[in-house]
């Protein structure tokens, strides 16, 4: 599934012309985040979303007006009964956002954000220009975003469950890298374009360093011994979160002989989350994928979130 940045690229080489909706600030209950956007066409095509139903069709309308007078504009919504009792949005909340029919001009700063290789922070001023807003004390900004390089996602082993894994993982924006020594698995013939191997010794492998960005592991090889091979050497190193398959059985007999032969302290091994995955009562492959990336989800947002700078928002009284 493309990502809004790739598809808003997508949007200037078509040369057609759109307004950038963003949802800004939020207060209360509502169908969308800050940060949300789409980018709307006047032929009515709608790329991406603010939230759907009525509240979306609010904005789509000035977005049209937008792009016909070429002025940008802020919006401020209540979503009580009056707004939105037809389409089921009566969350009770305030959205506040900005529309920007100019916003193809800042065609250098998109080309530089949809590459992803630095973390960078843009922002909308409050004369609706776009532009690079990584200076946190300057203000006037009606709203400001801290956009990330791909998070890393380690995954030890290429069996069943990392063929489950890897390739919802990459769709959900992780930068997956699958570990094993065993070339006929670790191979395209099991996983799809975007994943990258390290085949080898295990051994070997370990000498491989953590880029320097946020990091994930996930430990499925084929049986337990390679787990706490693989387990021993990552538990040392600093991802941002560590997980390993398996029942609490396993990981209490790993971890107890970890302590004995004063592999991990206890620290290290209060990091590791074994089984891992959310709980939803999975029983197939694909539903253990989905628990652990959930999981993972989870952990990369708590992550980011404690990295990024506030965004300043347009006030919502």
């Amino acid at each position: 599934m493309p990502q809004f940045y790739d598809q808003l690229i997508e949007a200037l080489a078509d040369r057609e012309p759109f307004a950038l909706g963003i949802i800004s600030g939020i207060k209360g209950s509502s169908p969308q985040k800050k940060g949300a956007k789409a980018l709307f066409f006047a032929d009515g095509r709608i790329v991406g979303t603010l939230g759907g139903g009525c509240l979306e069709a609010e904005i789509q309308d000035r977005a049209r007006r937008a792009l016909l007078t070429g002025q940008p504009a802020t919006f401020d919504l209540v979503l009580d009964h009056d707004f939105g009792w037809d389409d089921g949005l009566i969350c009770g909340g305030k959205v506040a956002g900005v529309i920007l029919p100019r916003a193809a001009q800042a065609a250098p700063v998109w080309r530089e954000v949809v590459r992803r290789e630095h973390t960078r922070c843009w922002g909308v001023r409050s004369d609706f220009s776009i532009a690079w807003a990584e200076d946190a004390a300057s203000s006037g900004w009606l709203y400001r975003e801290t956009v990330f390089p791909p998070c890393v996602l380690w995954i030890a082993g290429s069996g069943h469950v990392a063929q489950a894994v890897a390739p919802l993982a990459v769709q959900l924006d992780f930068d997956v890298t699958v570990f094993d020594d065993r070339p006929t698995f670790a191979s395209r013939r099991h996983f799809p374009e975007g994943v990258k191997f390290r085949v080898g010794a295990w051994e070997e492998l370990f000498a491989d360093a953590l880029p320097d960005r946020p990091a994930f592991g996930l430990v499925v090889t084929r049986g337990h011994q390679r787990d706490a091979i693989v387990l021993a050497d990552w538990i040392h190193r600093p991802f941002a979160f560590l997980g390993m398959i398996g029942s609490r059985r396993k990981a209490r007999l790993i971890f107890e002989q970890f302590l004995e032969d004063r592999i991990a302290t206890p620290d290290e091994i209060a990091r590791v989350a074994c089984p891992v995955g959310l709980d939803i009562a999975s029983q197939s492959v694909s539903e253990i994928a989905v628990s652990i990336l959930a999981q993972f989800i989870q952990k990369r947002a708590e992550t980011l979130r404690a990295h990024v700078t506030e965004a300043s928002a347009v006030p919502v009284q």
